[in-house]
């Protein structure tokens, strides 16, 4: 997620990415937060973390070559929005 900087913005644009994709019909929505990262703005909006993913040496395959930029070698935490209330 990237802003300019405006308060809430963040947490603006999650919960409309949801609201959203809802409409839409869809019914899972993922997003991921580097360790160290306080995931503030996720839980502002009612995401919840769902799994702790560990460190992996870079996000290159065999079958998908990538170039490092900077983000190996850090673990991640996955969120999913929390479901609505029916």
């Amino acid at each position: 997620m990237a802003t300019d900087g405006t308060r809430n913005a963040c947490s603006l644009l999650y919960g409309a990415v949801w609201t959203a994709a809802r409409a839409l019909g869809y019914r899972r929505l993922v997003t991921y937060t580097q360790d160290g990262e306080s995931g503030a703005n996720l839980r502002a909006t009612g995401w919840r973390v769902v799994a702790s993913r560990p460190t992996r040496p870079g996000w290159s395959r065999p079958s998908r070559p990538r170039i490092d930029h900077g983000t190996a070698r850090i673990g991640r935490l996955r969120w999913e929005p929390t479901a609505p209330t029916i």
